[in-house]
């Protein structure tokens, strides 16, 4: 093809059989280093020898609109016409293929009727693409050709509802050994927008970047870059004395788009021996085999899960400790708060006419008389509590019917609804607080569906973000079946959630949980399969073991996990898991910790620390994060909450945020970026910038 070994895309080409080269190696024979030189003189040698017979064909299919030249193409690839052309009338009618001899390499390309961009001809297109995919199914091709012509500029994407269509039919995969072409490629480049000429090079950019854009979002990978050659199929173009076309730009376009072609399926067949692609044979376009996100896929089974429960089993501490530690944690001389004298609340003119330490007084005092009226609500709720789980054993020894008349009476309490409480909504400066649009009510229906907010979003973003949907289903009045399911959905993406899980306790500080998993991860849907088995070796101690199963896409993973909680007190606990996860031979592991102190007033204090250290090593890349929050009370309706996260690839972030109800003054803090911006405008004034 006239090509060096130094040209970019035969440079890659020889890497790249070097490093199957060296795979094959080490599976069998002996190979050395790969050295670019050695293998660019290697090549050139048996080139020049020419003794052999290259047993290498290239099958390539041809794809466009209606009229952007897609027969001419092939006529001027064969240096031949092959195929008739028209500017009247379309050229070709059914899907056809030519077999030839291009320099010295068996090329057959396959020619498909013209295609239609508007939404309403993609039923005609559907038909067109249908019968290309029932003609390739015996021998698919290895490179596809997408062409448009670089005249036809457009910058409203109206070709997405063409590119969705052949997305749709083959797969995005089709996409991943696409070349993009331009015809009329001799064109002139139009006028800027102040009338002044453009350069071809900043045209044919600017029209490639347009048409790479639409295929990425066609395709739903923004990762994609598909090569782009230039074609100009004109007998007025210009030629050099070898008689090749040559472009504006000097470039001579048929050895370029025949370098493209041919390199990229001797790169696809590279990737095939390096296992980076294993397409089943006669599945024309199938999907990439790809690698499962493995450290996806651990971290989320490291994460601990609560254990499903009873209804009557529902509320209270998950540790099972809160009778005892709260107990334990009451002072005995603490009186109770029924027992205080009288208090009067003061009013603001009242506060403001007292004495500083007066007000330090009263307001300890009534600190004090808040903590003990919410220790007594406490108490009652966990009184409650007991007389429910007495009730429901109770009602069990009865017989059917008396059973069946008790659970009557304790569903017609609650069939009144009940609001919900409202959402914590995002902090914003606009004026005025849309709770109402998140109210729910909690009535008898058993089915739970709330609304979704994004508690981080920014400000003005009050609008739902998705529904969340709950229910808890009782077996044969010992097995709890929890339902949860979630759909969020902005601009771009939808996610979906779905989690379906079930317990069983089979003796003291021991149970099996079984769930099942659904989720959305990138494009595709992962569907996992999770065990878990808890234990209770001390009081205070708790160890779990689980495995999982994931199926994503055509992907299996399996993973095992090891989890020990260790509870010192009601204010100190730290959970230790780790775990592997493996799918297509591949191995991630890891590890996690986290640390959390309490106030010791829980759950009435503010004051909450959490440290959490984690751990993966995937393909001998280690990585070690670390993540500090701490919440801090500072007065009476003041709060500092920092964060703190680091890694070790020197990577991390520092978050700093005061909420407070009384010092207003805080919100001044805004004056300084405004002072900033005027003085870096004036300083700009005073240069002349």
């Amino acid at each position: 093809l006239g090509q060096t070994p130094h040209n970019v895309v035969v440079a890659q080409v020889l890497y790249r059989l070097g490093l199957a080269e060296q795979l094959r190696g080490r599976n069998g024979g002996r190979v050395g280093a790969f050295s670019f030189d050695r293998a660019s003189a290697m090549a050139e040698q048996l080139e020049a020898a020419g003794n052999e017979p290259l047993d290498f064909a290239c099958t390539i299919m041809v794809l466009g609109k209606t009229g952007v030249g897609k027969s001419a193409t092939i006529n001027s690839i064969f240096d031949e016409i092959k195929f008739g052309t028209d500017a009247f009338q379309t050229g070709t009618n059914k899907v056809q293929d030519v077999v030839g001899t291009v320099h010295g390499i068996k090329v057959r390309v396959i020619d498909t009727p013209g295609l239609l961009p508007s939404w309403s001809d993609q039923c005609q297109n559907e038909k067109i693409l249908h019968s290309v995919k029932r003609f390739i199914k015996k021998t698919p091709p290895d490179i596809v050709l997408y062409l448009d012509r670089l005249d036809m500029q457009t910058r409203d994407f109206g070709d997405m509802p063409l590119l969705r269509t052949i997305t749709d039919i083959f797969g995005p995969s089709i996409w991943f050994n696409a070349i993009v072409v331009l015809t009329h490629a001799a064109s002139a480049p139009p006028d800027g927008p102040n009338g002044t000429a453009s350069s071809y090079d900043m045209f044919v950019t600017q029209r490639s970047h347009v048409l790479q854009q639409a295929i990425r979002q066609a395709a739903g990978d923004m990762r994609l870059m598909n090569p782009v050659s230039l074609v100009e199929n004109h007998s007025a173009c210009r030629t050099n004395r070898a008689g090749q076309r040559v472009l504006p730009n000097g470039q001579v376009w048929k050895p370029h788009l025949l370098l493209l072609s041919l390199a990229s399926k001797i790169l696809a067949e590279a990737n095939t021996l390096l296992k980076l692609q294993d397409t089943p044979p006669g599945k024309p376009f199938a999907t990439r085999a790809r690698t499962p996100p493995l450290p996806y896929l651990l971290s989320s089974l490291l994460q601990s899960r609560p254990q499903v429960k009873l209804p009557e089993e529902q509320y209270g501490d998950e540790d099972g400790l809160d009778d005892d530690l709260d107990e334990s944690s009451d002072s005995e001389d603490e009186p109770e708060y029924d027992e205080l004298p009288p208090f009067k609340r003061l009013s603001k003119a009242q506060i403001a006419k007292l004495s500083k330490a007066q007000k330090k007084a009263y307001f300890d005092e009534l600190e004090y008389r808040e903590k003990l009226f919410m220790k007594k609500q406490l108490k009652e709720e966990k009184k409650q509590r007991k007389m429910m789980k007495k009730m429901a054993s109770a009602a069990k020894d009865l017989p059917s019917e008396y059973g069946e008349n008790a659970v009557e009476e304790s569903s017609g309490a609650s069939s009144v609804p009940v609001p919900m409480p409202d959402l914590a909504l995002p902090a914003s400066f606009d004026s005025d607080n849309p709770t109402h649009r998140y109210r729910s009510l909690d009535s008898s229906n058993p089915w739970l569906v709330r609304p979704v907010l994004d508690t981080h979003g920014w400000d003005h973003d009050v609008g739902y973000e998705g529904i969340n949907v709950e229910r808890l289903f009782v077996a044969q009045e010992k097995f709890p079946i929890s339902f949860s399911g979630q759909i969020t959905k902005d601009k771009r993406d939808a996610n979906v959630q779905m989690e379906l899980a079930s317990s069983l306790k089979y003796g003291e500080g021991k149970a099996t949980s079984v769930g099942f998993d659904m989720q959305t991860v990138g494009k595709d849907l992962a569907y996992t399969l999770r065990s878990e088995t808890r234990f209770s070796n001390l009081k205070k101690n708790k160890a779990m073991a689980g495995i999982s199963v994931t199926l994503l896409g055509d992907a299996l993973s399996a993973g095992v996990k090891f989890e020990d909680k260790l509870i010192a007190n009601k204010q100190f606990q730290v959970v230790m898991a780790g775990g592997a996860m493996t799918g297509r031979g591949d191995l991630a592991y890891g590890g996690s910790l986290e640390a959390q102190l309490r106030d010791k007033d829980y759950p009435l204090g503010r004051s909450l620390s959490t440290l959490g250290l984690s751990i993966m090593d995937w393909h001998g890349d280690l990585a070690i994060g670390c993540n500090i929050q701490s919440q801090v009370p500072v007065g009476r309706s003041t709060n500092l909450i920092a964060r703190a996260n680091l890694n070790n690839k020197g990577a991390g972030q520092v978050s700093l945020r005061i909420n407070s109800s009384e010092q207003l003054q805080l919100a001044l803090i805004a004056v300084l970026p405004l002072l900033k911006k005027l003085f870096e405008y004036s300083h700009q004034v005073q240069y002349g910038q």
